[in-house]
């Protein structure tokens, strides 16, 4: 994608509609201004992954990649642009966005598929080579599958920058209703009790089959130390 650019200085007032940028690599670091409506209509197109071929008015041009975009949160609207030089036939290191195809057998079963990396690190043997999103089919993944970055197909000459058991895809199982979900803490907090030899498992049960609550167990266990309490001092003053 080609951006016309006009060199500026730090100090120097932009004119309307243009926004401030800066294309930088580890031996060089050039300031310009570019039109923000045709930067933005090109970034929303290509995001991270699209190359820029920017020309400098009067000057050089300049293969680039977008590094950040600094937005106006009220107008969502860029105001800044920080640019990575790339250089033609050397690889490149860049976050391609993961996307998946399909509905997973996991899906079927009422389970959620999870996107656990949105943006997979890769190198890319050239940046006219980076792939512009990595898809993964899902078709096949049950509930507990998970897919690693190591098992991703990625395009010919494209490489991992990541280590290959990095998790990228995972199927969760069901959510829990409402209901489930108080049961389950309800059991937690059951057996916490037990742990502490708050109540007797008897009471636990009584508990877990709705017998019972957790405040009638507790009042009657106090109850019963109280008694006991009680035995103990007539015996004493006896």
């Amino acid at each position: 994608m080609e951006l016309n650019a006009k060199p500026r200085s730090s100090q120097e007032k932009l004119a309307e509609g243009m926004i401030p940028a800066v294309a930088y690599n580890k031996d060089k670091n050039v300031s310009f201004a570019i039109d923000r409506k045709a930067f933005d209509r090109a970034f929303r197109q290509q995001s991270t992954t699209g190359l820029f071929d920017i020309t400098l008015e009067g000057g050089e041009t300049f293969p680039a990649l977008v590094k950040t975009v600094q937005m106006d949160k009220r107008k969502r609207a860029p105001i800044h642009v920080d640019f990575y030089m790339v250089t033609y036939g050397e690889p490149v290191t860049v976050a391609v966005p993961v996307h998946t195809k399909g509905k997973s057998q996991g899906e079927v079963m009422g389970g959620l598929v999870d996107v656990v990396v949105h943006n997979l690190s890769v190198v890319a043997p050239g940046p006219r080579r980076i792939p512009q999103e990595i898809v993964v089919d899902v078709t096949k993944l049950n509930i507990g599958d998970h897919v690693s970055a190591g098992q991703i197909k990625l395009p010919e000459g494209v490489k991992l920058a990541v280590e290959e058991d990095l998790v990228v895809i995972s199927v969760l199982p069901p959510r829990l209703s409402e209901g489930e979900a108080a049961a389950e803490a309800q059991a937690a907090q059951v057996a916490g009790l037990v742990a502490a030899g708050e109540i007797s498992e008897e009471a636990a049960a009584a508990i877990l089959e709705g017998e019972a609550t957790v405040e009638e167990v507790k009042a009657e266990a106090a109850g019963e130390t109280t008694e006991g309490e009680s035995e103990d001092t007539e015996q004493n003053e006896g």
